[in-house]
């Protein structure tokens, strides 16, 4: 597909560091960028998209969501936030963040390599505890999981009564490929309406930089429900090192495999215009 990007467009998932004299990065220092919302912005303009959600990075931050608050409240027709909170947040931080622009909170099946829980990290038991009070605020999930985790938390997903995202294309095993039971329960859920999910692939391929051992996933997810899906960068991609992706790239990827502007609006503008509250396209 060529041509411009439609107007109202929205990365749907990316983070903002730093700077870091202002906001210094307080869990595993190391190869952090600084990752500004300056710098962001100037690729946020250079793909030529009007809008942002910002994903908290607990692994860079912990509980510290000093950084994307400034983010939302210095641009708030740009950005809406995801954050990171466990059971015991009180309901004045919750009022506070949803005030700021922060429409969802994340949490998080993915262990460290070491098999531990991402530092920071709030677990699927943490959102079943919090989804009454997520409702109250009109709040929404979003989940890091492996699919297969995910799929074994469908009864209570069903209970939670409110859109549930799964990111990075439901962390699927690109290896069991298409048919697995898997795999076909989240397209299943997906068509139903009951998940979204997370066109944002460099983190599940082993083919990059053209990603195409996903794209037999990509199209069945296209199948399943168009209006059900989301894209997202995944700037500035955290610890990816020598496997970090240009944005362009990652676009040019998405827009490649799809062969419809109708749909590419719905993706691009429309769902995450209805999700995340942003007003209208374009501000």
């Amino acid at each position: 597909m060529t041509g411009a990007v439609p107007r109202g467009a929205c990365d749907s998932h990316c983070h903002v560091i730093g700077p870091h004299e202002q906001f210094p990065v307080s869990v595993g220092a190391g190869d952090i960028r600084n990752d500004s919302c300056a710098v962001h912005l100037d690729m946020l303009d250079s793909l030529e998209f009007d809008h942002a959600l910002i994903v908290h990075p607990s692994s860079v931050y912990g509980d510290d969501h000093s950084a994307i608050l400034a983010a939302l409240r210095a641009f708030p027709n740009r950005y809406r936030g995801v954050g990171v909170g466990r059971a015991d947040i009180d309901d004045e931080r919750l009022d506070t963040w949803a005030h700021a622009g922060i429409c969802a909170l994340r949490f998080v099946g993915v262990k460290t390599p070491q098999g531990q829980p991402f530092p920071g990290s709030a677990s699927f038991e943490d959102l079943f505890a919090l989804g009454p009070r997520l409702r109250e605020r009109g709040m929404h999930a979003q989940i890091w999981a492996d699919c297969r985790d995910t799929i074994a938390h469908e009864a209570q997903i069903r209970r939670l009564g409110f859109p549930i995202v799964l990111d990075h294309m439901g962390k699927i095993d690109v290896a069991a490929g298409t048919k697995d039971k898997y795999f076909q329960r989240l397209c299943a859920l997906l068509s139903e309406g009951l998940v979204l999910v997370k066109l944002t692939v460099c983190r599940n391929s082993q083919q990059r930089p053209a990603y195409e051992d996903l794209r037999p996933f990509h199209d069945a997810l296209l199948k399943a429900n168009p209006e059900g899906l989301i894209w997202g960068s995944d700037w500035p991609h955290l610890r990816m090192g020598n496997d970090t992706p240009d944005p362009r790239a990652l676009l040019n990827v998405f827009r490649t495999w799809l062969s419809d502007v109708e749909i590419e609006k719905k993706i691009l503008v429309d769902t995450p215009q209805r999700l995340f509250g942003f007003t209208h396209a374009g501000t």
